[in-house]
């Protein structure tokens, strides 16, 4: 007898987000070529490979383990090596991203920690949507923030060290580049420009309550949003399309939710806030679609017992009447015809004694 078949392994993203995911990773893997040939990268030259190395790894390792225990082919093992490349594009952006906005000294193993925990987190912090389990958690997000609060040493990357070593009309060409290559990247691909307009202009309000509320400089609190950091993080991480919504009103209370977020810890003096804010937005939403599942498996629930119970109902008078939609005469007792057939008693005092 043959062996049991292996499912077919599902689709693992839409067409159009491979074309995302594909531009998404020739730009990142272009702008580390750059950073450590020509704009002055911090990390050694070596951690970008180690960070992809580790990336691939565990994204191998656990969509095989993935694919045995639910009897499907693993979703590399299709289409040959294009199959394997794309299925790789979301650790190759994950890794490269983490290794070049985290700054852990001469730690490489923190830096390879910080890999594990941001690809692994797509397996385990998992949510319904649409009758699928998705991840959550925005992946090189959730790294840095998980670096940064158990090794209180390790620290962001210097903003500077994305144009340490050019200066004149190139600091103004690479902000440039990043913004068109983003916007037509997140506008015809992703549709994430609602998100990057909620978080831009919330970015904007809060800093500006900030300045209102706390006496910060409101110009210094807005220049923020001219740095190369903040650029690439508008563009490239918090537009990740796996863990934001895609309905326009949700994109827009997404990114100003992260930008309320900020401010808040902003306010608070906890560094590092924009990390933060957005691990703490993406959590949220991932609470808010359990509870939504839930919400809806209880109300499907209920309205199966409620169309059961009037199943039921229906089924229940057409048994009285036998079927037949003719009532059924109630049978009379012995008891009853006995008595109905025999005259009443007449009462002893009313009665006429003859002698």
């Amino acid at each position: 007898m043959a062996g049991r078949q292996q499912a077919a392994s599902p689709p693992r993203h839409d067409p159009k987000v491979i074309t995302a995911l594909r531009r998404f990773a020739i730009s990142i893997t272009i702008f580390n070529l750059l950073g450590y040939t020509v704009l002055g990268f911090e990390q050694p030259w070596l951690w970008p490979f180690i960070a992809l190395a580790t990336g691939y790894t565990v994204e191998i390792v656990l969509e095989w383990v993935a694919a045995r225990s639910e009897g499907r082919a693993p979703r590399f093992a299709g289409n040959g090596a294009r199959g394997l490349m794309e299925f790789l594009y979301p650790a190759h952006i994950t890794s490269l991203a983490l290794n070049m906005l985290i700054y852990v000294n001469d730690q490489v193993f923190v830096m390879m920690f910080g890999v594990l925990v941001a690809v692994g987190a797509k397996w385990i912090l998992r949510a319904p949507v649409r009758g699928r389990l998705r991840h959550f958690m925005n992946p090189s997000n959730f790294g840095i923030a998980v670096i940064l609060l158990l090794f209180p040493w390790g620290s962001i990357a210097p903003p500077y060290h994305f144009s340490e070593h050019v200066d004149g009309w190139i600091d103004w060409l690479i902000p440039a580049l990043i913004i068109v290559g983003g916007t037509m990247i997140n506008g015809k691909l992703t549709g994430r420009m609602w998100l990057i307009a909620g978080w831009v202009g919330g970015f904007a309000l809060q800093a500006v309550v900030r300045g209102v509320v706390e006496g910060v400089s409101i110009p210094g609190a807005l220049g923020t949003m001219t740095g190369i950091a903040f650029i690439l993080f508008t563009n490239y991480m918090i537009t990740d399309p796996g863990t934001t919504p895609s309905r326009p009103a949700s994109q827009v209370a997404f990114g100003g939710g992260v930008a309320v977020a900020y401010g808040v810890l902003t306010a608070m003096h906890i560094a590092y806030g924009i990390f933060f804010a957005t691990a703490i937005v993406c959590l949220v939403r991932g609470l808010f679609l359990w509870a939504l599942h839930y919400t809806n498996q209880a109300r499907e629930q209920y309205e199966a017992a409620q169309r059961r119970a009037t199943e039921q109902a229906e089924r229940e008078p057409s048994t009285a009447t036998g079927g037949s939609g003719e009532e059924v005469p109630a049978e009379t007792s012995d008891v009853g015809s006995t008595a109905a057939a025999e005259p009443a008693p007449v009462p002893t005092e009313n009665r006429v004694v003859r002698t």
